[in-house]
């Protein structure tokens, strides 16, 4: 069972998420916030397995608040939730540990599909802010991709899909190890140090499929 923080400042917003992740058999609310203060102090509390984080509110922002997580727990997964307005700011929050991010109008079934990818350890990148998070990420070395195996390429465009270890490894017929072990050089082939900022890099500069 998948447990989820709801951290939004509007009641409706909430009760809404509530209701659509409670209604999921392998997932349940384990508790609500509705600042980001608010929100730092459930998370060290219940230990969710992700946080659904807005990022506009009182007295502490999603960012200030995904950073002071992250920074007290390095597993915790926090999964931006946000309006197609605040795209701007996602790359902040991806700089400050969020794992991926959706927007506040996806599916529903895009939305409980977000959740379990963050779950599992993917990144989910909504593709409409996408291209608004790389220009602001720009700053992310463009690396070399000659420079990148065949396999390091794969695994890449794989985790830019938003797909977790278990499943690259099941898509390639590799272990969860030999996955870790390609990321890992990837990562300082392109000059990046996490998940999410190798599946921008890999977004902006690998076509879908080779060739």
């Amino acid at each position: 069972m998948i447990g989820v923080l709801l951290v939004d400042d509007h009641r409706l917003v909430r009760t809404g998420l509530a209701s659509l992740v409670d209604a999921a058999e392998d997932m349940a609310v384990v508790g609500v916030a509705s600042d980001g203060v608010e929100a730092v102090k459930v998370a060290a509390e219940e230990r969710p397995d992700v946080i659904l984080m807005d990022l506009s509110m009182p007295n502490m922002d999603g960012i200030e608040a995904t950073r002071l997580i992250t920074a007290e727990n390095p597993e915790a997964c926090v999964l931006v939730l946000t309006s197609f307005s605040d795209r701007d700011r996602v790359f902040d929050a991806l700089q400050a540990g969020a794992v991926g991010y959706l927007l506040k109008d996806s599916d529903h079934d895009e939305l409980l599909r977000g959740i379990r990818a963050a779950a599992a350890g993917g990144s989910p990148l909504d593709p409409r802010v996408a291209r608004e998070v790389l220009r602001v990420g720009s700053r992310l070395s463009p690396g070399a991709v000659a420079n990148l195996t065949e396999r390091e390429l794969e695994v890449l465009r794989l985790v830019a899909e938003g797909l977790a270890n278990k499943q690259i490894a099941s898509r390639l017929g590799i272990t969860e190890r030999t996955v870790k072990a390609h990321l890992g050089s990837a990562f300082q082939r392109i000059g990046v140090g996490d998940r999410t900022s190798a599946a921008l890099w890999a977004q902006r500069n690998l076509s879908a499929e080779p060739g």
